[in-house]
């Protein structure tokens, strides 16, 4: 019996999807299955052919592995590796390119044989490549062919770098990147339009001729792509389908990436549920807006025609779910993001005691607190709440060069203006101008110009929080030191950013803790100072009384928003306050017009911002709700 549920759960799923708690565990799953294949291999005397993936998906197994090496005694002496993909033109030399990072995430620390080791070559004249495309193939079939074949997938669908459009027979070959794939390596090359528009690849061929096929993927951002490679029909358009093909494959994810198969996201498509409050909320919800329906117009008929006979059955009639998953949503709205005082608060998403509460609001970046919860921010001020923001990094990687000259430029006026002596400022001034002509993609800033983006990002930060209400004795910087790399990647999280955060809130002592909850921001900052934050509260939650009564409340908006079944807090925003925000949002204006870092949305952030908010109101208003101008919504954390 079990085994039919399970059958019946996945039976939209069109080849096998293993699901691991998140990327450490199935990471070393697969570390586990490689590790078993070499040994296997010795035991026969024989070779372990593995064709290898780059990219941030496989970093952690590589970790493994390596460690497997240096604490297991697992040898690589029998390995024979083929990469699937290298930029074209790419020096190996280049911090970009393929080769250097399979060094330093995995050669360099293993016992392999530098002649057992094949990765395209982006060095070669063009005419030269077809010749050598072939050659690859020809050594990959020497070797006895690939046993085991690792895989991630881009937000395309491409496998290596196959492309939409690549032929299921294709061989290894020169390419053209989409569009996509190259927005998304532009923060590794310092922009887009630094980023080859070309690369070599195996083909969708090549890779199906391995024995086994493991796909990879991690995070909320796949989501999406990997519903469609597990559970669409097979095209040209998403090459990743093209593995339903095969009998060999497996995709290995985490939670969020299989987030929206049918299984996870509408599970009551493909089984029985155990219908909680939650489950419940968010199925009436889907419901209403796949039949483009109020709420409260649901029907019992609408429930069994849509795959929720059973919750009608259990929990019903329609009529009785329906009034109370609205009058959740409807609970959920209030225009006291800090609590209303002298007033019922059982049914509010806060606390109307104590009456005016102190909040901190966390800011990864210089300018998140007012994109994504400008309203809310000048709403706890206006409602006399003590409120505190602290940034905490300086985002002196998100500016200009050209910036950094005009407020060079202006200071030695100013200087000059004020009988002040410019001769340090003007040798300071060249030295960068030098530097800047000169400079490569992604090449660490020198020390003046990082202070001096940093300064910036500074002055605006201050403007944003004053516009806000804010006296400056309330606004902190914090200048995390796991960001301040001058580059875009960034250190480990270490014992010193835990402890600047846990003295910051021992200081204030605050009843409301906003945080970014937006973990699909992609270059990964938030999630970071997300957990620095959590870790910081869970300490202090051991030995602080005053934590006992600090919620701490997750806000997005830069990157993402959160699906309405999950909203546990929703603040309504006047046309007015609307517009506060924006100017709010203004003040940073080295992040208007085109910022350094616009992700994969070219929208500037105000507009991001506004037009999120405003489908954040029209859901609820599609639901059956008040029509707001906008709203911001919140979750809280539980711990």
């Amino acid at each position: 019996m079990a085994r039919l549920n399970l059958l019946e759960e996945t039976r939209f799923e069109k080849l096998p999807v293993s699901v691991f708690a998140d990327e450490h565990i199935a990471s070393k799953m697969v570390a586990q299955r490689i590790a078993d294949l070499i040994k296997r291999k010795q035991e026969e005397g024989t070779n372990a052919v593995l064709g290898l993936a780059t990219g941030a998906t496989p970093v952690e197994m590589y970790n493994e592995l390596v460690r497997m090496h240096k604490e297991d005694g697992l040898s690589f002496k029998n390995v024979i590796t083929f990469n699937l993909d290298e930029y074209y033109p790419m020096q190996p030399d280049a911090k970009q390119s393929y080769v250097a990072f399979m060094d330093e995430n995995l050669f360099s620390h293993i016992d392999i044989k530098r002649e057992n080791i094949h990765i395209p070559d982006g060095t070669l004249a063009k005419e030269a490549i077809a010749d050598y495309c072939l050659e690859y193939e020809n050594k990959i079939e020497e070797v006895g062919g690939l046993d085991l074949q690792i895989l991630g997938i881009g937000r395309t669908g491409h496998i290596g770098f196959n492309e939409p459009g690549s032929a299921p027979n294709s061989g290894t070959r020169l390419v053209t990147l989409d569009d996509l794939t190259r927005r998304d390596a532009s923060r590794d090359f310092g922009g887009k339009e630094n980023v080859p528009t070309k690369a070599i690849t195996m083909g969708i061929g090549t890779i199906f001729k391995a024995r086994e096929i493991i796909l990879m993927a991690w995070s909320r951002k796949k989501a999406s792509i990997i519903k469609k490679a597990v559970e669409g029909e097979i095209s040209g358009k998403v090459p990743a389908t093209y593995l339903q093909l095969s009998d060999s494959v497996k995709f290995v994810l985490d939670k969020e990436a299989a987030s929206e198969l049918t299984r996870f996201n509408t599970p009551w498509l493909v089984k029985d549920c155990a219908w909680d409050k939650k489950l419940i909320k968010k199925a009436v919800i889907w419901l209403s807006s796949e039949i483009e329906k109020p709420i409260l117009k649901l029907t019992d008929e609408d429930y069994n025609t849509y795959g929720m006979a059973q919750l009608a059955v259990e929990k019903g009639p329609a009529y009785d779910i329906n009034i109370d998953v609205f009058n959740q949503l409807q609970h959920s709205i209030t225009g006291w993001p800090g609590g209303k005082p002298n007033a019922d608060d059982s049914q509010r998403p806060e606390r109307a005691e104590p009456a005016h509460k102190k909040a901190l609001i966390f800011s990864p970046h210089p300018d998140d607190d007012v994109i994504s919860m400008g309203g809310t921010f000048i709403r706890l001020v206006d409602q006399g709440h003590e409120v505190h923001v602290a940034y905490q990094t300086s985002g002196n990687t998100a500016v200009w060069d050209t910036d950094v000259l005009r407020y060079i430029e202006f200071t030695i006026d100013f200087n000059k203006s004020i009988g002040k002596d410019t001769e340090r400022l003007m040798e300071i001034y060249a030295r960068m101008r030098e530097f800047l002509k000169t400079k490569k993609p992604n090449e660490i800033d020198l020390p003046e110009i990082r202070n001096v983006k940093a300064f910036i990002r500074k002055s605006e930060a201050y403007a944003g929080a004053r516009y806000a209400g804010l006296q400056d004795k309330n606004i902190h910087f914090m200048a995390l030191p796991f960001y301040e790399t001058g580059k875009s990647e960034k250190n480990p999280v270490k014992e010193i950013d835990v402890k600047l955060t846990m003295e910051l809130l021992q200081e204030i002592k605050p009843q409301q803790v906003f945080a970014a909850g937006d973990f699909d921001d992609p270059h990964g900052t938030h999630i970071v100072c997300f957990r620095i934050i959590l870790e910081a509260m869970k300490r202090l939650r051991e030995t602080e009384e005053w934590t006992q009564n600090c919620w701490l409340w997750m806000y997005r908006g830069a990157w993402d928003e959160f699906e309405t079944h999950e909203i546990e807090m929703a603040v309504p925003l006047s046309p007015v306050e609307v517009q506060r925000k924006r100017n709010a949002i203004f003040q940073h204006q080295s992040q208007k017009d085109h910022p350094v870092f616009p992700g994969d949305d070219h929208r500037e952030f105000w507009m991001r911002a506004q037009e999120r908010n405003r489908e954040t109101a029209e859901n609820y208003h599609n639901l059956g709700l008040a029509d707001y101008e906008a709203m911001e919504a919140f979750v809280r954390w539980k711990f």
